[in-house]
Parts: structure tokens; C-alpha cells; sequence
């Protein structure tokens, strides 16, 4: 197989859209708003993630207004909404976002629709994106020591456990321990950039 080779430039969000057998993934929309400010309004979304708590509609407004479309044109961020694939609710939502070099990903799915596999399918599209049309070499997934319910959809979208980073994730504030994972383009049947020698024991 021919090594993947990184885009020239960010995906333009007008065009950009990842699908599986039940869903669609497309980047957040200012029709987006309401459904993303309910479901933050979760308890469990505000405790896991780095989203503003108490959170207020105009967060919402702001970060799909302002924030998501400037991380977009700077290929910082790439934040989608997961729905349907024939249309519907928002079910979920994914990112693919880089620091320090190191493509990694972010999910929070909305309450009504956990326990059905939506997130993990998701995830599983979206690491398959990030190697083919982002040219990653490895996703890392991180989340609050802790997080079970994070980590159980990590695990079966293929990421392998690595450890526990010490203050390693800046929460509300603190900074936190952090469960740490990786997915490489070989787990996926892709080719990769640079060849992969691992350690031998």
C-alpha cells in the first residue's frame, strides 16, 4: 500500500462529510444551537468535559458561531455533529483536534441516545478520516482518569490502552490525571508514513 499522504491544506466544512452504514457525521451548523445547548445541560457531559458549567445558550451560540468555524480555517479543530444518516436528531459529537503535532480525538453523546453503539461507530469513521484525508500517523484519546464511560467506547472503536498520564489534563481550573490511549493506521488495515519499528522486550 502506497503511504498516506497529508492534505495540502483544512477541509472546507461546506463540503466535508463522513458517513457509515447509520450515520452522518458534518460539521456544526447555527441549526446545531439548541440541540448542543440541551444536551450540555447533562450533568455527565459538564462533569467529563472541558465545556463551561453551568452552560448557558450562549455558549452554544458562540462556540458554533464563532469558535467552530475559526478552528475549521485554521485545521486546528475539525468539530462535527453526528446524526442520522438519513437525517434526524443530534446523536453525538465528534472531534479531530491537534496540540503540539499529535492528532487526537474528543466525544460527548447526547443522554436519550447512549447504549446503542452510535459514538463507537462514530469514533471508528472518524479515526479512519483523520489517517486518510488528515495524513495522521497516530490518534491519541484522552479523557479524566476515571471516565469509564469515555473509556469503554474508546476501547471498542480499537484504541489501545497506554497508561496514566499525571496532571497531564488541564480540567475547570486543575489539572487532572489522565487515561491515555492511541490508534495507529496499521490497527485500521492503513498504510502509514514513516515505517513503525516498535520496542522489542
Amino acid at each position: 500500500m502506497e503511504p498516506l499522504t497529508p492534505r495540502s491544506g483544512p477541509p472546507d466544512p461546506s463540503t466535508t462529510s463522513v458517513t457509515t452504514e447509520r450515520l452522518r457525521l458534518r460539521p456544526l451548523v447555527p441549526d446545531d444551537i439548541d440541540a448542543v445547548y440541551a444536551a450540555c445541560q447533562d450533568p455527565d457531559v459538564q462533569r467529563w468535559t472541558t465545556i463551561p458549567s453551568p452552560y448557558e445558550r450562549q455558549h452554544a451560540e458562540h462556540f458554533i458561531g464563532r469558535v467552530v468555524p475559526d478552528m475549521w480555517r485554521a485545521g486546528t479543530n475539525f468539530v462535527f455533529a453526528v446524526e442520522p444518516a438519513g437525517g434526524g436528531p443530534l446523536l453525538a459529537s465528534v472531534n479531530a483536534h491537534s496540540h503540539s503535532g499529535v492528532w487526537a480525538v474528543g466525544y460527548w453523546t447526547v443522554k436519550e441516545h447512549r447504549g446503542r453503539g452510535y459514538t463507537t461507530e462514530a469514533l471508528r469513521a472518524l479515526t479512519r478520516w483523520m489517517f486518510t484525508e488528515l495524513g495522521a500517523d497516530r490518534v491519541e484519546w484522552r479523557a479524566e482518569a476515571g471516565n469509564e464511560g469515555s473509556r469503554a467506547v474508546a476501547l471498542k472503536a480499537g484504541f489501545v490502552m497506554e497508561g496514566t498520564l499525571r496532571a497531564a489534563l488541564p480540567m475547570k481550573g486543575t489539572t487532572r490525571d489522565a487515561w491515555i490511549g492511541a490508534l495507529l493506521p496499521s490497527d485500521l488495515g492503513l498504510p502509514s508514513r514513516y515505517p513503525y519499528l516498535p520496542a522489542r522486550p
